[in-house]
């Protein structure tokens, strides 16, 4: 089967259902911003993607891309001749040869190409890059969720923050009242969240992000929305 060009729902009554634990982290991201998840491995990357921004906390405000391997690594010549480099992406961004539409693979397909792990980055800007790593398959039950977040560390990034290093320098300005750029920020933070509550970056509301995916998928299924 050509895994480039087939749907991932196609023939979905003959693939033998599988529920993936798959562990998402930040890379580079100290303490380590991470998030555990039981997934149905059909789920096509476009779905992958709402599941991402929920549980981070993103606003799906920029683009995103999924690869199977590191995007920034230095690329290894084969046999003389450098590898084509493939991501997928909304199927109307795809412009480029390497460019494959995400809606026709699946998280298990993407993640049979990389070994068993692959890349997603999320605002080319700030290049919020998250490491996804398969650690089970089983089979699924028939009445479990597309998608469940069963553990993780720390809140996402905010939006816009620069990168790690920008939200890291945002966050230590947030915690010292008596550093110069602490009330900037703090205006900022406030705005940013539209709440005035105490921001903390360790925080992690796994219960409401339950909800969301829930939600979202319910919709979904009912043809109220389609995945952008």
């Amino acid at each position: 089967m050509d895994i480039f060009n087939t749907g991932a729902g196609a023939d979905q009554d003959s693939i033998l259902e599988l529920r993936v634990e798959l562990r998402v982290e930040l890379v580079d991201s100290e303490p380590a911003i991470w998030r555990l998840f039981e997934l149905r491995s059909s789920l096509a990357l476009h779905e992958a993607h709402q599941v991402l921004q929920a549980a981070f906390g993103w606003e799906d405000a920029h683009l995103h891309r999924f690869t199977s391997s590191d995007p920034f690594a230095p690329l290894r010549p084969v046999n003389g001749q450098f590898p084509e480099v493939l991501q997928w992406i909304p199927g109307q961004e795809c412009e480029e040869p390497g460019d494959r539409p995400e809606d026709d693979c699946s998280l298990d397909q993407l993640l049979t190409l990389g070994s068993g792990e692959a890349f997603y980055e999320y605002d080319f800007g700030d290049s919020w890059l998250h490491r996804l790593e398969l650690v089970s398959r089983r089979p699924a039950d028939d009445d479990s969720p597309h998608a469940r977040l069963i553990d993780g560390a720390r809140r996402g990034p905010l939006e816009d923050s620069g990168g790690l290093p920008g939200y890291e320098q945002i966050m230590d300005a947030l915690a010292d009242p008596t550093h110069p750029d602490h009330a900037e920020h703090a205006a900022w933070v406030t705005d940013i969240t539209g709440s005035d509550a105490p921001f903390d970056p360790a925080f992690l509301d796994i219960p409401a992000v339950n909800r969301v995916l829930a939600e979202k998928f319910r919709r979904t299924q009912s043809g109220e929305e389609h995945g952008n």
